[in-house]
C-alpha cells in the first residue's frame, strides 16, 4: 500500500490566511485595537476551555445518578446569564477578528468553541500543518474517532491550505478514505496541501492526510477536496450584504 507524501517544508505559523487561521487572542500583535474586545476575547477562550473539561469529564464520569443530575441543574443555571446578550445566526461575533483571521466559535479551531479540540494550525512554504488531541467527547468506535469529526478536520485543514494562497473559498467537494482508525487521546497530525496541477483561476484541489504525531508517515486518513472562490454575485447570494461582515465582503 503506497502512502501519499505532502511536500516535505518546516512548517511555521501563518499571519496571512483570513478568514480561517486560529489566533490567540493574548499573543495577537494587532488585534482589534480594543481593549474590550481583546479581555472579550481572553475570557471567551477561558470559558471554552471550562467548558472542554466539563465536557471530557461528562463523557468519560461513571457516577451515581444522583450527581449527575446535581450537575444537570448546576449546568441549566448557568445558561441563563450567557444568554441575556445573544447574537443571531446572522450576526458575526464581535470578538473575531480578520486581521489574523481569528474564528473564536469555529467547531475545528475556535478556542471559544467548546465543541472545538480546538485544532491548531501552521502553514509554510506549500504544507499546512493541524495539530490536535481529541478526547472521548468524540468517540465512535469504542475507543476511536468518530469519521464524522475526522472529515470536519480534514475539511478545516484543507481549507486552510487553499486559503494560503490568498483566496478564502468554500468546499465544493470532499473524498476520504479511511485507512485505519484515528485513536483518541493521541496526538495527531493533519497534512495539507495544494498540487500546484490542480489550481486553476477559482479552483484548487487540496489533498490532506491524518496520522499520530508519533508515525506521521503512517497515514490514517486521506482526502482530497475541491474549493472554489466563489464571485461577488453568489457570495452576496449566499450570505447576504447584511450577514456577511464587512471584513469578509472585502475578500470576494
Amino acid at each position: 500500500m503506497t502512502e501519499p507524501h505532502p511536500p516535505r517544508t518546516t512548517s511555521k505559523e501563518s499571519t496571512a490566511i483570513a478568514p480561517y487561521r486560529q489566533s490567540d487572542a493574548e499573543t495577537d500583535p494587532e488585534g482589534s485595537g480594543e481593549d474590550r474586545d481583546q479581555d472579550r476575547a481572553r475570557a471567551a477562550r477561558e470559558l471554552g476551555d471550562a467548558l472542554r473539561a466539563l465536557t471530557a469529564a461528562a463523557t468519560s464520569t461513571e457516577v451515581d445518578a444522583a450527581t449527575l443530575r446535581k450537575i444537570a441543574d448546576q449546568a441549566r443555571d448557568l445558561t441563563g446569564p450567557l444568554s441575556a446578550a445573544s447574537r443571531t445566526r446572522h450576526t458575526a461575533p464581535s470578538i473575531d477578528d480578520a486581521k489574523p483571521g481569528r474564528r473564536m466559535y469555529n467547531p475545528a479551531v475556535g478556542p471559544g468553541n467548546p465543541i472545538a479540540p480546538p485544532m491548531r494550525v501552521e502553514v509554510g512554504d506549500g504544507v499546512v500543518v493541524g495539530t490536535c488531541t481529541l478526547g472521548l467527547a468524540y468517540e465512535g468506535p469504542h475507543s476511536y474517532t468518530h469519521g464524522g469529526v475526522s472529515a470536519m478536520l480534514i475539511d478545516q485543514i484543507l481549507g486552510h491550505a487553499h486559503a494560503a494562497l490568498g483566496r478564502p473559498g468554500m468546499t465544493v467537494a470532499l473524498s476520504l478514505r479511511y485507512r485505519r482508525p484515528v485513536p483518541l487521546e493521541t496526538p495527531l497530525r493533519l497534512t495539507a496541501w495544494v498540487p500546484e496541477e490542480s489550481i486553476t483561476d477559482r479552483r484548487t484541489g487540496p489533498q490532506a492526510t491524518i496520522a499520530t504525531q508519533d508515525e506521521p508517515d503512517r497515514v490514517l486518513v486521506e482526502a482530497s477536496g475541491v474549493f472554489v472562490v466563489p464571485s461577488a454575485e453568489q457570495a452576496s447570494r449566499i450570505f447576504g450584504d447584511s450577514r456577511l461582515p464587512s471584513w469578509q465582503r472585502d475578500r470576494y
